[in-house]
């Protein structure tokens, strides 16, 4: 039985990853400081034998005893609620808790996967976004404080595999979603589900214009394992090619939830990406992996579970 270290385990991906690798007969290791996770994420897989749960910030030193085979590394504030209000911390988990967990992965002799993340491309001004696309990012705008945490920790990845030979592999995540995103993590897809549960207005910010593809979580965590296993040294985009505006998504939202919302629209935020589309050519060349769950079923099984939640 192979072991895996899960930080940041307890949050929205990481806790489905947990799933996913005991259902795969993995020994799951989940580390979290719960500044952003939930223990209700793991509650229904504390007493399973074969997972262990440690409250750590991987910004200090970690410590694991025995062999671990694996490090996936999801540790950091993901939405912009959390990084703007956490801009410290989300620096500290992209370089320290990244070279603490690049650390751990060239002592054990572990493979180590990095979440990366689209912010990478920043506001791009190519469209879909390719992995070779080396992005259109202020270092010093609001949203900086994720984009070049996440861009610093590819490097770091990228210089341990080089100088260390460490095994590592790289996913940079597109929008996904599912159950166990946070109600009011500020993200678009449980603020629209939200307001239109509560029959509110529905905020959309500038004309709507700007684009996104959402990706469900059964077939990014499905792309992260085979990435995982894969030969595949290099960045990879993980998400789904389908582009809609953001006007059209909460649409969307209203029509299935049967809604009496409105629309009301507001001042984009500082940096906002006007586009936002993967180039997933790697990943169906090298992984044999593109997404499956249509946005309509999606969406459904997310807003069944957002019910549950209100």
């Amino acid at each position: 039985m192979k072991t895996v270290l899960i930080t940041g385990g307890t949050g929205f991906i990481g806790s489905h990853l947990c799933d996913f690798l005991l259902d795969k007969d993995y020994r799951v290791i989940c580390m979290d400081n719960l500044i952003t996770g939930s223990e209700d994420n793991i509650a229904h897989i504390m007493q399973n034998k074969n997972f262990t749960f440690i409250r750590h910030d991987v910004t200090n030193y970690i410590d694991i005893k025995g062999r671990l085979d694996y490090i996936l590394h999801f540790a950091s504030p993901a939405s912009p609620i959390d990084y703007l209000e956490l801009p410290i911390q989300t620096l500290k988990v992209g370089s320290l808790g990244t070279h603490n967990a690049l650390g751990l992965a060239k002592e054990k002799k572990a493979r180590f996967l990095l979440a990366s993340t689209s912010e990478v491309y920043g506001d791009p001004l190519v469209n879909p976004q390719p992995e070779t696309y080396w992005g259109n990012v202020n270092p010093i705008g609001p949203r900086g404080v994720y984009d070049e945490a996440k861009r610093f920790a590819e490097s770091m990845t990228m210089a341990y595999q080089r100088f260390h030979k460490v095994s590592t592999r790289i996913v940079r995540i597109f929008n996904t979603y599912g159950s166990r995103m946070r109600i009011n993590d500020g993200r678009v897809v449980p603020a629209f589900i939200n307001q239109a549960l509560r029959n509110k207005a529905l905020t959309v910010f500038g004309k709507g214009t700007q684009t996104r593809s959402f990706c469900y979580i059964s077939d990014l965590v499905w792309g992260i394992y085979r990435l995982l296993l894969s030969d595949v040294n290099t960045p990879v985009n993980i998400g789904n090619p389908t582009e809609m505006t953001i006007l059209d998504f909460a649409k969307q939202i209203i029509q299935i939830t049967g809604s009496k919302s409105k629309i009301i629209f507001k001042p984009l935020p500082v940096n906002d990406p006007k586009m936002r589309r993967p180039d997933i050519s790697r990943a169906k060349r090298e992984l044999n992996w593109e997404s499956v769950v249509d946005i309509q079923q999606g969406l459904r099984n997310t807003i069944k579970y957002f019910i549950g939640c209100i």
